[in-house]
């Protein structure tokens, strides 16, 4: 891991939240080098005791908020409150959910009471 490109981006948090790290260092190659977004940036969030995630899409100026986190991992609304907060309270955030076979999901996030669309 630390001869991969993105590990000097990373590392602080990697040591800091070993129990996040893998899902942190899987999302971010993902999102990164896959998804190819711009502008990425790690943020430490503190009070949910992991990294998350910010840029935008390389087709969009919107910017997106992702928290990973794992399959294993057991959530609360506490955490996904913590990380709205932390966030500044972004409208939505993605729970990017890390499996062990290097899968990733993405679910959106909304703060409050969201009408889905039709």
């Amino acid at each position: 891991m630390e001869n991969h490109p993105s590990f000097p981006a990373l590392a602080p948090l990697l040591a800091k939240y070993p129990r996040s790290s893998g899902s942190l260092f899987q999302t971010y190659n993902d999102i990164v080098f896959a998804q190819e977004w711009k502008d990425v940036k790690v943020l430490d969030l503190e009070k949910c005791s992991r990294g998350a995630i910010t840029g935008h899409k390389k087709d969009s100026e919107t910017i997106l908020h992702v928290v990973p986190c794992t399959l294993s991992e057991t959530l609360s609304t506490g955490l996904l409150e913590d990380a709205f907060t932390s966030l500044r309270k972004p409208p939505e955030i993605y729970l990017a959910i890390t499996s062990a076979d290097a899968s990733i999901v993405y679910y959106k996030i909304s703060a409050g009471i969201v009408k889905p669309s039709m």
